[in-house]
Order: structure tokens, then sequence, then C-alpha cells
């Protein structure tokens, strides 16, 4: 009971830590004409304050070297070596939203930040899963380690395209990485967690629709790298019967939504040709909200399959039997359901469309 107290406290109090950074963050940004404004590839029309996630930056580092002092649970150069990186990628990330800077340059600063997280925490094994020689399976996991980390950086920032959506998933997520520790008895994730759910909390009260500021580059990349971090972070120090790829397998289920969209929409624009690196309004998430669909439903929607993901994944590590079979079935089954739903979507306005056209086509028609 006490510990459950001190858990709420906790998050009460870094909640309101970072609300009131945001608060700060958008004065800053008015005062600085550091604003969004809308273009022909925008899911808004207004001009909105950006670089709110600057308080999910502070909130979460600051924390987590604060309880790291008072119970030192980690190497201090394996969470320096994390530190350093996050930095890194919203040091670039804040550069991009006041002045946007070069693919190359992003993708650089991206790729040393994985590096960092590797040599802090080591990477996902492949062993159990591939056969063959010892070295070259890791060099393997090394770079399945690497693509991860990169590919969930630039995939939570691809998604954090509404008011809320991006938020409401790291609040999720957070929180499953919270429950996944307690679980476990991993007191450091329980911590990690806790900040991410908490701090994102603070801010998604500014972000919720409408938006009165959004998160910005510098919030949804650190989200992505810390998300895609927390894996190799469990395995340093958890039980040896709980290490392994699963963790992995773990963090992708608790983001599963941003993961299906990126991966789908990225196979999709290749498959056309499109240069799948430029700006663009073709995620399922965005094609939802170009058919009228709200800010808040699509986020709601996609905050529930979170969810959805969150439980099976949490009773599928801790190791119930039937949680495993749930999810072969249930997530390929909300990836189909989900696809179905934007297509139908669209059929259905387009067909409304071209109605309409033909009824006004005979209106204007001479007689």
């Amino acid at each position: 009971m006490i510990g459950d107290m001190r858990a709420l406290i906790s998050f009460t109090v870094i909640s309101a830590a970072s609300y009131v950074i945001v608060v700060a963050v958008r004065y800053f940004a008015h005062r600085h004409e550091i604003m969004d404004i809308p273009n022909e590839r925008s899911s808004h029309t207004g001009s909105v304050p950006r670089g709110g996630g600057l308080a999910i930056v502070l909130v979460t580092l600051v924390g987590i070297w604060g309880y790291s002092i008072f119970y030192p649970l980690v190497a201090p150069l394996s969470l320096a070596a994390y530190t350093v990186g996050a930095i890194l990628i919203a040091a670039i990330s804040w550069l991009d939203d006041l002045y946007s800077q070069p693919n190359w340059l992003r993708f650089s600063i991206h790729s040393i930040a994985a590096v960092l997280a590797i040599y802090g925490f080591g990477y996902l094994p492949l062993q159990h899963v591939l056969p063959g020689n010892a070295s070259v399976i890791q060099t393997l996991s090394v770079i399945t380690t690497f693509i991860w980390i990169v590919g969930l950086t630039n995939a939570y920032n691809f998604m954090d395209g509404i008011d809320g959506i991006a938020g409401g998933q790291a609040v999720v997520a957070g929180t499953a990485w919270m429950l996944l520790g307690w679980l476990t008895g991993h007191p450091l994730i329980v911590a990690f967690g806790l900040l991410l759910a908490a701090s994102t909390t603070g801010f998604l009260v500014h972000n919720w629709p409408p938006a009165r500021i959004f998160m910005g580059d510098v919030g949804s990349a650190f989200l992505g790298f810390t998300l895609a971090t927390l894996p190799l972070i469990f395995n340093n120090k958890i039980d040896i019967n709980l290490r392994g790829l699963s963790a992995g397998f773990a963090a992708m289920i608790f983001v599963w939504p941003f993961v299906f969209d990126s991966t789908f929409t990225f196979l999709r624009r290749l498959r056309r040709g499109e240069h799948v690196f430029s700006a663009h309004r073709s995620h399922l998430y965005q094609r939802l909200v170009i058919t009228g669909r709200t800010h808040r439903f699509v986020s709601l929607l996609y905050i529930a399959l979170a969810m959805i993901g969150a439980v099976l994944a949490l009773g599928w590590k801790i190791g119930l039997k039937s949680f495993s079979l749930a999810v072969a079935i249930v997530l390929p089954l909300l990836c189909l359901g989900l696809w179905i739903f934007v297509s139908r979507r669209e059929h259905t306005i387009e067909k409304r469309l071209r109605s309409s056209l033909a009824t006004y086509a005979d209106s204007v028609r001479p007689v």
C-alpha cells in the first residue's frame, strides 16, 4: 500500500513538473516565434508553438539520474552512454524544430546515439532464433539492434503528426514498461517507465486536441530512442531466465500501432516508387484524418490499440501461456483490421464524393 502511494505521488509530482515546464516552453516559443506553420502536408490549420517535448526530455533525464544517485542499480558509464545518446538525439531534433536539418546529419546523429546505447547496455541476442557461427550471429545481433534503435527513433518521429497521438502512445508504453519492471523485479525499468508515462502525461494536457503546443522532433525522437533502448536496459540487469530477444518483442508490441503503421506505409511507398524519406500524408492515421475523422478519434483509436498490445505483451512476457497464443493471433488481426478500417473509410468517402459530383453534374446539365 505504501509503495502504491509513493508511485502515485511520484507520478503526480512528475506530471506536474512536466506540465509547468511545457507552460514555460509555450511562452518561450511564442516569444521567439517557434511556430509550426501549416502547409500542404500538415494535419492542422493554424500556427501552433512546437518544442513541448523538451519537457519530457528534461524531466526524464534529470529524473533517472536523480533516481540512480539514490538507488545505484546500473553502472554510471552505461547510464552516461544512454544519456549522451539521448542528448544528441534531442539536440539535433531541437535544431530541426528551429531550422530544418539535412537527412544525412540527423541519420548520423541517430547512428551515433544507437552505437552509444549498444555500448552501454548491449544488444538484442539472436542466438536463440538463428543457428550458426557465434561470431556471425553476434554481428547480426548488433546490426539488428542498431536498425531497431534508429528505426524506432525515426518511426516515432514520423508518427507524431496529429494532436495527442505520440503523447498517448508514450503514456501507454511507459506504463507498460513500469508494470513489466514491477512484475519482473526490475526497479530501474519501473523508474524509466514511470518517468516516461508521467512526464508525457503532463505534456499531453497541453497537446490533447485541440493542441496548444506540439511535441516537436525534440520530444518524438527522444521518446522513440528511449523506448527502443529500454529492452537493452531490461536485459542488462534482469534474471537470466527472462533475458533474450523476447524483451525486444515486448518493446515492439508496446508500440505496435506505430511500428505497423510506419512499416506498412514505408513498404507501400517503396512499392509505388515514391521517395520514402520525403514528407507526406499517407500514414494510416493521416489517411483517417483526411477522410474526416477527428484528431481526438484517431488518437483514441491508436491509444486503445496500444493498450490491447500492452496487455497481451505483459501477459506473454511474464509467462502466461494463453497470452503467447493471443499475441500470435490477435496482433495480426488487429493490423489487418486497422488497414481494412482505413481502406473502407476511404472507399466510402470516395463513393460519396463521386455521388455528389454526379448529382452536381446532373443539376447543371442543360435541358
